[in-house]
């Protein structure tokens, strides 16, 4: 099996929740899928893909959650919050000096995020 390529996220309107996580991720990068012209943001070799929620797959938190990695907790956690999404679960440690916590964008679905906390956030 292949390392992970996408992560689909419902959303009730697709072009607002790519403006909404191109401001939560800001190093995603704007991308189309050619010929058919499906907008996505790619960070790094993962599409991120904003489609639309339906009778199939409603947003919100249904049980899987996607942690993305941070090199500064404290600092995603803030940034996080300054675009919007609201804290859910945590922060909370998980190893060592690992720390977690989930966040709901403005769709009820869950963000994940793991990695080291600075020592003035403890």
């Amino acid at each position: 099996m292949n390392p992970v390529t996408a992560i689909l996220v419902h959303v009730s309107d697709p072009a607002e929740g790519l403006l909404w996580y191109g401001k939560a991720f800001p190093e995603a990068v704007p991308s189309a899928s050619l010929p058919s012209g499906f907008e996505f943001l790619r960070i790094g070799d993962i599409q991120l893909e904003i489609v639309p929620a339906d009778e199939k797959v409603a947003s919100g938190a249904a049980g899987s959650v996607v942690y993305w990695w941070t090199g500064d907790f404290g600092r995603s956690l803030a940034h996080l919050r300054e675009a919007g999404a609201v804290l859910y679960r945590g922060p909370m440690k998980i190893d060592d000096e690992l720390w977690m916590c989930q966040f709901r964008d403005p769709w009820g679905n869950c963000i994940g995020i793991r990695g080291p906390m600075v020592a003035e956030m403890l």
